[in-house]
């Protein structure tokens, strides 16, 4: 009996908690695939392990069952980073790690079970119902990224940033349209562990069609790449400033000129200054309504190019004098002048992080950042207007890893920006994966992104989603680089959630007429 048939028969016969842990274990070795590690050939194994669970399950809700297991695994381990938030200030907010990370975890875990429910017809392997089951996950990842504001986080496509010619089909289809070839790929080889016959006789040309499906992305993605101009943009020369300030120095407070003085320092005294054009500080970096503060202004004024500007975090308020009744978590781009010349509020805020959901039934928890008042959110995305530069697509951290909601489709930018404070996380795998999804939102929409950590991963990623420069997770930096050109729109900037969507049909329509014609 060959080895693929052997092995799915004892995951078959796994029963009770024997099959449960199975699946938690292999959810939990699947989220390796992703940053920093990026062991992608354990995605392979979880996913084909993940699909003989589900079908050697009795029932249709035992199957959901075990999906739901299998995935609880792979969101705790994908997300555990999360933890290191609560723990800055552990006294305050240690005891909701278990809730909120169990919590997460669980209710995320409900996509993949549906979809493992969905695609149940015990036993059945054949290669058109595991090609479906590519269309029905990535359904889940779409719904998981917009229900209750989304969690677009860790989508299956992200294994692939190890690698930039397999990250190139996203500007067709988006990173939902690669998640199906993903699910395809590596779990196609599942129809090997068939003892059926009649399946037997197409499980290695199955097989060989996810090893086409690989090759074809990959030469697909060489072959984009070979038409890089790489040309960048005349007369723009960026700094980002990487101040690797603690988080726990923020939330104690009383530091807030030290780290004001430290940006000023960072960006005034490396070397090359006059060279450069527009300097970038990154999410939160002034601790002061810099809108309020002309005197701080006119410092920071000190540091800009002549002609240029200076892109920074801070908080905005309203109204501009007396007690405040509103703040957001916001952008300005200050002249040469410190005049105020644009800003851009964040859109997409993090529960828990920026506000309280249902605040009136939890009065008794409280928000991360510091203060009692919950951010507003404004709406987005925008694009704003940047001296002496192309017109920039702001988003502030979390914001970057929602794929299609970057960027004002009515004014498309020269360049998105992405500014955040990785520094809640340590270091952990989270501030890798935070810089992976910025990755596949550049290939996307075809437009360069520049990001700005306080501490994390800083760097200028070119419109084909490669890293021209960056910085050490961890590490005080300065980074100069000059900023790639945009590429026309892709098809996804152009159609969005329609191409993948027309893909998730298409994959869908063998497994539909197999089930009319049984």
């Amino acid at each position: 009996m060959p080895f693929m048939v052997r092995l799915n028969a004892w995951i078959g016969g796994l029963t009770g908690w024997r099959r449960r842990g199975f699946a938690v274990l292999l959810g939990a070795i699947s989220s390796l695939a992703f940053a920093p590690l990026h062991l992608v050939p354990l995605m392979a194994v979880a996913l084909i392990g993940l699909y003989w669970l589900v079908q050697a399950a009795p029932t249709r809700r035992m199957a959901f069952n075990v999906a739901w297991f299998w995935a609880f695994g792979h969101f705790a381990g994908g997300n555990f980073w999360i933890a290191n938030s609560f723990l800055i200030d552990a006294a305050r907010f240690g005891w909701m790690i278990p809730p909120v990370l169990g919590g997460l975890a669980a209710f995320l875990s409900i996509y993949p079970a549906l979809a493992g429910a969905v695609i149940w017809r015990k036993g059945d392997l054949t290669p058109a119902r595991i090609i479906a089951f590519g269309g029905l996950w990535v359904i889940g990842e779409w719904l998981r990224g917009h229900v209750f504001t989304g969690y677009a986080w860790n989508l299956v496509a992200y294994v692939w940033d190890i690698a930039p010619a397999m990250m190139q089909s996203a500007s067709l289809w988006g990173s939902w349209g690669l998640g199906v070839f993903t699910i395809i790929i590596f779990t196609l080889p599942a129809s090997l562990g068939s003892a059926d016959a009649r399946i037997v006789r197409h499980a290695k040309s199955a097989t060989l069609l996810a090893v086409a499906l690989l090759a074809a992305l990959w030469l697909g993605g060489i072959w984009r790449l070979s038409g890089d101009s790489g040309e960048h943009v005349a007369g723009v020369r960026l700094r980002i400033v990487q101040p690797n300030v603690s988080q726990a120095e923020k939330l104690r407070g009383g530091f807030g000129e030290q780290h004001f003085e430290k940006h000023l320092a960072l960006t005034r005294d490396t070397p090359g200054l006059d060279k450069i054009t527009h300097v970038i500080w990154p999410e939160a970096a002034v601790g002061y309504l810099l809108d309020r503060e002309p005197q701080l202004r006119q410092k920071i004024a000190s540091i800009i190019p002549p002609k240029g500007a200076l892109l920074t975090g801070t908080i905005r308020g309203w109204p501009q004098q007396g007690e405040l009744e509103q703040i957001w978590n916001s952008l300005l781009v200050l002249d040469d002048g410190g005049n105020i010349t644009a800003q851009a509020d964040k859109a997409h805020l993090v529960p828990l992080g920026e506000y309280v959901p249902m605040r009136k039934l939890f009065p008794f928890i409280s928000k991360l950042t510091p203060g009692t008042m919950d951010f507003s959110a404004a709406p987005g995305p925008v694009t704003i207007p940047i001296p002496g530069a192309p017109d920039a697509g702001p988003s502030i951290c979390y914001e970057v890893i929602f794929p299609h909601a970057v960027v004002d489709e009515t004014h498309r930018p020269g360049w998105l920006v992405n500014i955040t404070n990785d520094g809640w996380f340590g270091d952990s795998t989270g501030p890798y994966q935070h810089f992976a999804s910025a990755r596949f939102r550049a290939v996307e929409e075809g437009i360069p992104l520049v990001r700005a950590a306080n501490t994390g991963i800083s760097g200028v990623i070119d419109a084909y989603g490669r890293i021209e420069t960056q910085s050490t997770l961890g590490d005080i930096a300065v980074i100069d680089a000059d900023l790639p050109i945009a590429l026309p729109a892709t098809l996804f900037a152009r159609f969005g959630p329609w191409a993948p969507g027309l893909l998730v049909l298409l994959v869908l329509i063998p497994m539909v007429q197999r089930r009319r014609s049984a």
